[in-house]
């Protein structure tokens, strides 16, 4: 078994600074959808919540959660309990001054298995069912390990979403390109949806890959076929395709890998990075066992952390 390289000494961070039996109250100030386009699938929104008067202020950092508590009580008649959502903004918050975080919201709506009754997510639609001036209880910032490094200029990044897990990426990716010191630093987004129409933040990542020349937008749509390839993929599937441009980032030692969305989508990364970079190539991202090493195919998730240990230059945030 190979030895994990140990990971960047990442940006601090203060965590809990309102825990949820002492709330502060945010307002919301901005709500639109932010899907590609009107006919998706999901309903998916960009809210932005002024904190501004309560500890979250200037305080969170890019790549965080932050808290929500919906009102009312549950089935139990007890109130509700909060729900961790990540924060969708740089650091400088979206209005450069660390007041007001953003945050991706997609509504639940389904049916329980057992009794055909409807089922409405409590959170996510009491989210996107707020209008500007609407007041929301907060709490956080939650989070210190999926961040970006105290030293972003030292590291190249690949970053892979799916879904809303793109979330901490919009705030990572303006953060490393339209902070105080932009980077240099080569930075590629592969971004995943079933159809091209649930695309988050599309167009936002489309202007930014067109104005900075370090940044690379990729998409992988699964059930529809892209232009440049001749069927669907996922987003480990794309890392294949573009294996040339991933390799140029994750070879020199200087690249960090970050992983954001369903559960399930580490592992096909994990594989299609052990078929991308040969030999010695991928012991600073996973320690693998010789046996295991040339059989992706039979990984499963039950070997992730144990026989395929990945190391500190992989970040996980999966749900």
């Amino acid at each position: 078994m190979s030895t994990a390289t140990t990971g960047p000494e990442l940006v601090e961070v203060q965590m809990h600074l309102h825990a949820p039996n002492d709330p502060g109250t945010g307002r919301v100030v901005e709500t639109r959808r932010c899907t590609a386009k009107e006919k998706a699938a999901g309903v998916v929104r960009h809210v932005s919540i002024d904190v501004s008067g309560t500890r979250l202020a200037g305080k969170f950092k890019a790549g965080q959660s932050f808290g929500v508590i919906p009102p009312g009580v549950d089935a139990n008649g007890k109130p509700h309990k909060l729900r961790l959502y990540s924060i969708a903004s740089p650091t400088r918050g979206e209005d450069g001054k660390g007041q007001v975080l953003s945050t991706t919201v997609k509504r639940t709506i389904d049916e329980h298995w057992e009794t055909h009754k409807l089922f409405t997510g409590v959170c996510s639609n009491y989210l996107c069912d707020l209008h500007v001036g609407d007041q929301v209880k907060v709490t956080g910032p939650a989070g210190k390990r999926f961040v970006l490094p105290q030293k972003p200029d030292e590291h190249d990044y690949v970053f892979i979403a799916t879904g809303t897990g793109i979330a901490p990426f919009r705030g990572m990716v303006k953060e490393l390109l339209e902070g105080e010191s932009p980077t240099t630093s080569r930075i590629m987004l592969i971004m995943g949806s079933p159809y091209a129409t649930d695309l988050l933040y599309d167009a936002e990542m489309r202007e930014l890959s067109a104005k900075h020349g370090n940044f690379s937008y990729v998409t992988a749509i699964s059930r529809e076929v892209q232009k440049d390839v001749a069927k669907p993929l996922y987003v480990h599937e794309r890392l294949v395709t573009q294996r040339d441009q991933a390799c140029e980032i994750l070879k020199g030692g200087r690249g960090l890998v970050y992983i954001c969305g369903i559960a399930g989508m580490e592992l096909g990364v994990m594989q299609s990075l052990s078929q991308i970079l040969p030999g010695s190539d991928l012991e600073p991202y996973l320690a693998v066992s010789d046996e295991l090493r040339d059989q992706p195919k039979t990984w499963d998730r039950r070997m992730i952390h144990k026989e395929i240990k990945p190391s500190r230059r992989v970040f996980l945030e999966v749900y």
